[in-house]
């Protein structure tokens, strides 16, 4: 399915033929929900979870909700949620619209709020730091996946969840007002980008 030309071009170049076979069996989780909601034709909520919901989490959200579309996956929604809420990391939306999705400002402050978007013919997602629990996101039937390992381990619960599945990342934060931080978070998001298309590439519709 269609996504803007730019974007359009940065996935047509993913290469998933360098994700380890133990990282392919800890995704395999994750495809193992999709097309298991997918089969009996349930709403596909995934909820992306990590401590501050400011990088990883995001990242993860925008990609899952991109791919889906981008492979015609249909009735997946995917949503994103902290332990705490602080706010969207900046160099995180700078990243996304380096690669081709369309990065508006809807509101500033401590916690703004981002439209970002993907297709033309698509709602937006929102993006804006929240709690896992947020009014936002769903309450029930959802997978839980967890983006840092931090709140893998301090989270071992989700209420509401009907899966929970840990899919960790290293943290872009570590290289922050660092001279390689705007690589480090393209990286990140490369990585996460190359995994949500391999994901979404083997739900069979």
């Amino acid at each position: 399915m269609a996504l803007f030309t730019e974007l359009d071009k940065f996935v047509s170049k993913l290469n998933t033929e360098d994700i380890s076979v133990e990282r392919k069996q800890t995704l395999q989780k994750l495809i193992d929900y999709v097309s298991e909601k997918l089969s009996s034709e349930e709403t596909i909520n995934i909820n992306f979870i990590c401590t501050h919901n400011s990088r990883r989490s995001h990242l993860s959200q925008v990609w899952a909700q991109a791919l889906s579309h981008y492979f015609n996956v249909k009735n997946v929604y995917c949503y994103s949620g902290g332990t705490e809420a602080t706010a969207l990391f900046p160099m995180v939306a700078e990243t996304l619209k380096s690669t081709g999705f369309e990065i508006i400002n809807l509101s500033t402050g401590e916690n703004p709020v981002y439209s970002i978007k993907y297709s033309d013919d698509q709602h937006p997602v929102i993006g804006f730091s929240k709690k896992l629990d947020d009014d936002f996101n769903p309450s029930s039937n959802f997978a839980a996946v967890m983006t840092c390992s931090q709140a893998d381990e301090g989270c071992p619960f989700v209420p509401g969840a009907a899966a929970r599945i840990p899919i960790t990342f290293d943290d872009p934060k570590a290289f922050d007002n660092t001279p390689i931080q705007a690589a480090k978070y393209a990286e990140r998001s490369l990585q996460i980008a190359t995994e949500m298309f391999y994901v979404f590439s083997k739900i069979q519709s």
